[in-house]
C-alpha cells in the first residue's frame, strides 16, 4: 500500500502546481528560469485555499476507480475551487478531449494556466464548458441535493460528492443531509459524501471547523450516516483505508437490498476530511498566518506581479512541488502519475451521466384520452389538477419499464389534488414506517420534502442525467428557489452552444394552489413573484403557460414533457373551474399560444378583452356577459392568452410579430388585459407591442390580499367582472360607442353592487350565489 501512498501523492503534487500556475502565471509555466514581472498575470483571479484538498480527493477517488472500475461522478461544491477540477480534468486527459490545445505537453500546460480567468479562455468557477460537470456551485448549497438527485434510479452510479465546510452553512446543505431518507438503494445508487472540513471561509472560521470530532461523529450519525473522519500525518494512509471501506460498505448495503433482504434506515457513510485551509501552500506571508487560516482563501500573494519580495515567495512555493521531478518537456508526465489515470470511460470527466443527450424520451399518453366534454363553453365540473393527475399516473404507468420519470412535490401532492398519481406509484421513504402510513414506499417515485431548495437540487440533478421530471408546488412558495433557477439557466444557455453537450429535457413546474384561490390561506399564501422573475429571463428558455381550463392544461403539460432545454411553468388551479375548450381547441390555441374565441367575441369589435390565466378568464368572460346584457351596443372580443415568455405573448419561437398582434388586438382600438400575476410583469411585455400609447391598460395582482371569499380577492385587486364591466363602460363613453348618462347610470350601478358585495361577505362569509353560481351564457 505505501507503493499507492507514493503515486497518489506525485499525482497531488503535480495537480497542486498545475492548479496554483493557472491562479497566477501567464509565461514560464516550468519556471525554467526566475519569475518575472511579466511572467505574472495582471489580474490574479481564483480560490487557491480549497483547492488542495479537493485535488487530494480527486486522486484518491481516481485510484478507486482503478481498483474496483466503479461509475463516479464527481460533484463539486465549492465551485470556486475549479482551478484544482481542471488540473484533473486536464491530467486524466479529458480536457483535450474537448479543447485539443489543452495537450499533456509544455504548450498544453502553458494553455491551461494562461487560459484560466481569462477573457474568452475559461472561467474561475466550474461551469457546462468543463466536461463531466452538472453543478457550477458558484452559488453554494446545491451540491448534496443535485447528487442524490443524479442517482436516483441509477443504480449503479455512486456520486462522490466534495461539501465545502462554508457551503454546508447553509440551509439547503443542512436539510440535504435528510434526503438519504428517500433513496432506495435496492433501485437507486448512493452518494458519498465527503465534506471538506478546511476551518474557514473568505474571512472567519467556518461553524463545523470549530465543532469537535465528538459533535461531528455525534450530529452525522444523527442524520442516518456511518461518520469516518480523516485528519493528521496520516491522512493518505487513513483516506485510502476509509474509502475502500465506504465502497465496500455501499456495495453490501445495495446487495442486501437487492437480493430481497428488507433494509430499514440502511447507514450509508461519509467522510468528515480535515485538511488546512490552503494546505501546502503559503505558510506565512508578511508575519500573518496563511496555510490553515482564512487568508489563503482566494489568491495569496496577490501583489506578485509588482512586488517583487511577494514574487520570490510565491516562486519558492511553486518550486516546494518539485514539478521538474513529474513532467519532462521530451517525455510528459511520469509513469507514476498516468497510471493513477482510469482507463477510458472511467474517467470522472467524460462520466457518461454529464453530458445530456443520452435520456430516453417519455412515453406520453395523448392529451385528448383524459380530456372532459367542453362542447358547450361554462360546463362547471373542471379542475385543472385533477386533470394533470390522471395524465401524470398514466406516465408513471407508460414508463414504468425505461424509469425515468419522477414527480417532486413539498408535501402537497394531495393538497394540490394530484394523487392520481398514486395509483401506480408512492412517495419515496426508506425510514422506518406506521402502519397507518398512506401511499409510502421505499421504491416510490414521487420525492415529497419540505425544502423546495433541495426537491429543485434533486430535480436538477435527475434531469442533467438524463431523466424527466415536473415540480408541483404552490405559487406563493416555490419563489425560494428562483435564484436556483436562475443559476440553471444560466447553466443551461452556455450548455446549448456547447457542441458535445446533448439536449436535456425541460424542467417543468407546476405552479397551482395559487393566490386567487387562497383566500382561506390569506395574505401569506398570495404571491405570483415567480411567474415575474421567470419573465426576466431573456430568451427562449422560459416559457410560462396559463391554461384557462382542464383540457387546456392537459395539452399544456404535453408539450412541456416532451420539450428539451427549456424552463416551463404551468400556471393552473386546483378547483373545479369551467370548462371552456375542447382539447381540439386547447391544442389549437397551444399552437400560437393565443385564440380569439369566438363564442364570446363580436365582428369589428369596438373594445378588446384579453385574459390571462384560469381564474382571470371566467372574470373576463363574466364582465363581457355584464357588459352584453346591460349595453349590447357594443362590441367586444375576447383573446385568451396561453403562453407568455420573456420576449413577447404566444408562441411564433417566443412571440407574436406585431403584424400578427393586430390581427388579435386590432390596430388602435382599446385592449383590458386582466392578467394573473402583477400587473408590470405583463406591461413590460406589452412595451414592444406599443404598449405606451395609452391604449393598453392592464389589471393584475396588486397585493391586496387577506383571509377572505374569492370574489373579494378579485374585487380588492381590481379583476372581478364588475372593475372590468366598469372601464368598458367608461372607454365605450368617451369613444361614443356608448352614451355618456348610460354609462355614468351603469357605472353607479356597478359600484352600488362591489358596496353591496362587501356588506355581504361581511355578515355571512361568503359570495353570493350569484357570484358562486355564475355560468356561462350563449349570450352573442
Amino acid at each position: 500500500m505505501s507503493e499507492v501512498i507514493e503515486l497518489i501523492k506525485k499525482y497531488v503534487r503535480a495537480a497542486n502546481y498545475l492548479t496554483a500556475i493557472q491562479i497566477y502565471l501567464l509565461d514560464n509555466f516550468l519556471l525554467e528560469r526566475p519569475l518575472n514581472f511579466d511572467d505574472i498575470k495582471p489580474r490574479l483571479l481564483g480560490h487557491w485555499g480549497t483547492c488542495p484538498g479537493v485535488n487530494f480527493i480527486y486522486a484518491n477517488l481516481n485510484y478507486l476507480i482503478k481498483k474496483h472500475r466503479v461509475d463516479i461522478l464527481f460533484i463539486l461544491g465549492p465551485g470556486h475551487g475549479f482551478a484544482a477540477l481542471q488540473a484533473n480534468l486536464f491530467l486524466e486527459g479529458v480536457l483535450g478531449k474537448y479543447y485539443p490545445q489543452a495537450k499533456l505537453s509544455e504548450e498544453g500546460i502553458g494553455y491551461l494556466a494562461r487560459n484560466f480567468s481569462w477573457p474568452y479562455g475559461f472561467p474561475s468557477h466550474s461551469n457546462p464548458g468543463a466536461p463531466g460537470v452538472i453543478l457550477e456551485g458558484g452559488e453554494l448549497g446545491y451540491s448534496l441535493a443535485t447528487s442524490y438527485g443524479a442517482v436516483l434510479d441509477n443504480p449503479d452510479l455512486i456520486a462522490a460528492c466534495v461539501v465545502g465546510d462554508g457551503e454546508a452553512e447553509t440551509g439547503p446543505t443542512a436539510a440535504a443531509w435528510h434526503l438519504n431518507k428517500l433513496v432506495d438503494p435496492k433501485i437507486n445508487g448512493a452518494v458519498l459524501p465527503i465534506l471538506h472540513l478546511n476551518g474557514y471561509k473568505i474571512s472567519g472560521p467556518t461553524v463545523f471547523g470549530r465543532m469537535s470530532n465528538r459533535e461531528l461523529k455525534s450530529l452525522f450519525y444523527g442524520y442516518g450516516y456511518e461518520p469516518h473522519i480523516i485528519e493528521g500525518k496520516k491522512v493518505y494512509e487513513r483516506m485510502a483505508e476509509v474509502l475502500e471501506k465506504s465502497y465496500q460498505s455501499i456495495r453490501n448495503i445495495q446487495k442486501s437490498a437487492r437480493s430481497g433482504s428488507s433494509l430499514v434506515s440502511p447507514r450509508f457513510p461519509m467522510i468528515i476530511l480535515k485538511t488546512p485551509k490552503g494546505w501546502t501552500g503559503v505558510k506565512k506571508l508578511s508575519g500573518e498566518k496563511i496555510e490553515g487560516n482564512y487568508p489563503s482563501h482566494q489568491v495569496v500573494c496577490k501583489n506578485a506581479k509588482e512586488n517583487s519580495s511577494e514574487r520570490k515567495v510565491l516562486e519558492k512555493w511553486l518550486h516546494s512541488y518539485q514539478f521538474e521531478n513529474l513532467f519532462n518537456k521530451e517525455k510528459g508526465f511520469v509513469g507514476d502519475i498516468k497510471s493513477l489515470i482510469p482507463d477510458s470511460g472511467f474517467r470522472m470527466g467524460e462520466n457518461k451521466h454529464s453530458f445530456g443527450g443520452a435520456q430516453k424520451p417519455l412515453i406520453l399518453p395523448e392529451a385528448g384520452q383524459f380530456s372532459e366534454d367542453a362542447a358547450k363553453p361554462g360546463t362547471i365540473g373542471s379542475s385543472s389538477m385533477r386533470r394533470a393527475g390522471l395524465y401524470l399516473n398514466e406516465v408513471f404507468r407508460l414508463n414504468k419499464k425505461e424509469n425515468n420519470f419522477r414527480l417532486f412535490s413539498p408535501d402537497e401532492t394531495y393538497s394540490n389534488k394530484l394523487d392520481a398519481v398514486f395509483a401506480s406509484t408512492s412517495r419515496a421513504f426508506v425510514w422506518p414506517l406506521k402502519p397507518w402510513d398512506k401511499d409510502l414506499r421505499p421504491d416510490g417515485k414521487v420525492m415529497e420534502m419540505l425544502s423546495e431548495h433541495n426537491l429543485q437540487g434533486l430535480m436538477q440533478g435527475y434531469v442533467l442525467t438524463g431523466r424527466n421530471a415536473v415540480f408541483a408546488s404552490y405559487e406563493a412558495f416555490i419563489p425560494i428557489v428562483t435564484s436556483m433557477v436562475d443559476q440553471y439557466i444560466k447553466f443551461l444557455r452556455i450548455a446549448k452552444e456547447i457542441e458535445w453537450r446533448g439536449d436535456v429535457a425541460s424542467l417543468n413546474y407546476i405552479l397551482t394552489s395559487s393566490g386567487w384561490r387562497q383566500e382561506h390561506n390569506g395574505f401569506s399564501h398570495q404571491n405570483p413573484g415567480f411567474i415575474t422573475d421567470m419573465l426576466q429571463r431573456q430568451g427562449c428558455f422560459v416559457r410560462v403557460y396559463f391554461p384557462p381550463d382542464g383540457n387546456s392544461a392537459l395539452a399544456v403539460l404535453k408539450r412541456c414533457l416532451a420539450s428539451k432545454n427549456e424552463i416551463n411553468l404551468i400556471v393552473a388551479g386546483k378547483t373545479l373551474e369551467p370548462r371552456w375548450l375542447t382539447i381540439k381547441s386547447a391544442e389549437k390555441e397551444l399552437e400560437r399560444g393565443l385564440m380569439i374565441w369566438d363564442f364570446a367575441s363580436d365582428q369589428d369589435p369596438d373594445i378588446v378583452i384579453s385574459a390571462i390565466g384560469d381564474y382571470l378568464t371566467k372574470e373576463a368572460l363574466a364582465a363581457i356577459d355584464i357588459i352584453k346584457n346591460e349595453a349590447r351596443e357594443i362590441k367586444v372580443r375576447f383573446v385568451n392568452i396561453m403562453e407568455l415568455s420573456a420576449l413577447g405573448l404566444g408562441n411564433y419561437e417566443c412571440r407574436a410579430p406585431l403584424n400578427n398582434f393586430e390581427d388579435y388586438f386590432t390596430k388602435d382600438k382599446p385592449v383590458i388585459f386582466n392578467f394573473h400575476g402583477y400587473p408590470q410583469t405583463l406591461k413590460q411585455i406589452l412595451f414592444d407591442y406599443g404598449g405606451g400609447d395609452g391604449r393598453f391598460s392592464v389589471h393584475g395582482y396588486v397585493e391586496n390580499g387577506s383571509t377572505t371569499t374569492p370574489f373579494d380577492m378579485q374585487v380588492r385587486n381590481n379583476t372581478s367582472r364588475y372593475h372590468l364591466a366598469k372601464e368598458v363602460f367608461i372607454k365605450m363613453a368617451s369613444a361614443g360607442v356608448l352614451d355618456k348618462k348610460k354609462a355614468e347610470t351603469l357605472n353607479k350601478k356597478y359600484d352600488q353592487k362591489l358596496a353591496d358585495h362587501r356588506e355581504y361577505i361581511k355578515k355571512h362569509g361568503v359570495d353570493p350565489e350569484e357570484i358562486e353560481k355564475w355560468q356561462w351564457k350563449n349570450i352573442l
